[in-house]
């Protein structure tokens, strides 16, 4: 039985051979494509698990590609990892923005690799918005069923909109987020929320959370993430 398929999307083929190796050798079943008109055949043919996207393609760039994919009903729900040797900022976010759910810049490791996909496949798997389980990381607890935070035991009152923030980072330890991608989770309960007012949100978080509040960290030109424990 395997773990799930994925389909790599990759022009160079000693790169292509170790990803699909490595995969295979970890459980998973894999399809190949090495251009953006082939990844969008196959995407829609194969219905893979997880896609793993370069960005350096020939036909469709990797970001035209990871844009039509999340276009189309039949693809939009198919997480994208981007594979990026360029790893600027612009790219990066570009890509988080249109869609993709993580990215990797290349060189890469093989433990990198797995963990990532681990990650992608596990949270693609269930959606932690209808999870109601208690999220104890660091010295920070998260009941979203009594809408509670508590820090080393202390009770936290925050705004429905700092919560559903805070739960959305810290159930997703390491992940980066751009800060569009954080208004549409969140969606503004108490009041409209833009990418900037993320900003001040995370500005007044912090504050309210004290010396955790160092767990929110700052990913520059790109997001926020939350420190992985």
């Amino acid at each position: 039985m395997t773990q799930g398929k994925i389909l790599i999307v990759e022009d160079e083929e000693d790169v292509l051979e170790l990803v699909r190796y490595n995969l295979q050798k970890n459980g998973y079943a894999t399809e190949c494509a090495m251009t953006g008109r082939e990844a969008m055949r196959k995407a829609r043919s194969v219905g893979p698990d997880l896609v793993l996207l370069d960005l350096m393609l020939p036909e469709l760039d990797g970001l035209e590609v990871c844009r039509l994919l999340k276009a189309q009903a039949e693809t939009a729900a198919i997480p994208v990892i981007m594979l990026t040797a360029k790893g600027t900022e612009a790219d990066i976010v570009a890509g988080l923005e249109i869609g993709a759910d993580d990215y990797i810049t290349k060189p890469f490791s093989p433990r990198v690799l797995l963990a990532r996909v681990k990650a992608v496949l596990r949270r693609n798997e269930a959606p932690v918005e209808n999870d109601k389980s208690v999220i104890r990381i660091h010295d920070i607890e998260i009941d979203p069923g009594k809408h509670r935070v508590h820090v080393r035991g202390k009770q936290i009152d925050l705004t429905s909109t700092e919560f559903n923030l805070l739960r959305f980072l810290a159930a997703r330890p390491g992940w980066v987020f751009t800060r569009y991608q954080i208004v549409d989770a969140i969606h503004g309960s108490d009041y409209p929320v833009t990418d900037r007012s993320i900003d001040v949100q995370v500005v007044g978080l912090r504050k309210k959370l004290g010396a955790a509040g160092k767990y929110i960290e700052t990913v520059r030109g790109v997001g926020y993430r939350f420190e992985e424990a």
